[in-house]
């Protein structure tokens, strides 16, 4: 357990990042992942042009936003089949008889 100067210390600290404009958050990674994500999360802190170019390749690898609806419909329509009057009716048959 801490003691109250460490408290204080830490509370400084944090107090100091927030009117830096950083914020502090949890998150729940791969171990295998720490040292990538602590590399990235101090990168990005640096605040400069590269930065920026890591911000965009990121967002650009996670895609931003979210996936709009009715994409299968959308794909559909862009089908090369759309408009081949293909017949795909199916003839309908009652089965065979089977003796029990």
């Amino acid at each position: 357990m801490a003691n109250a100067a460490q408290k204080k210390a830490i509370d400084k600290y944090r107090k100091r990042l927030t009117q830096r404009g950083f914020k502090r958050f949890e998150i729940v990674a791969l171990e295998s992942d720490r040292e990538l994500i602590r590399s990235l999360a101090r990168h990005l802190a640096e605040d400069g042009p590269d930065a920026e170019e890591a911000r965009v390749a990121v967002k650009a690898l996670v895609g931003g936003e979210p996936p709009k609806s009715g994409g299968i419909l959308s794909a559909l329509r862009r089908s090369p089949l759309v408009g081949a009057d293909l017949d795909l009716s199916r003839p309908r048959e009652e089965g065979r008889k089977v003796d029990l």
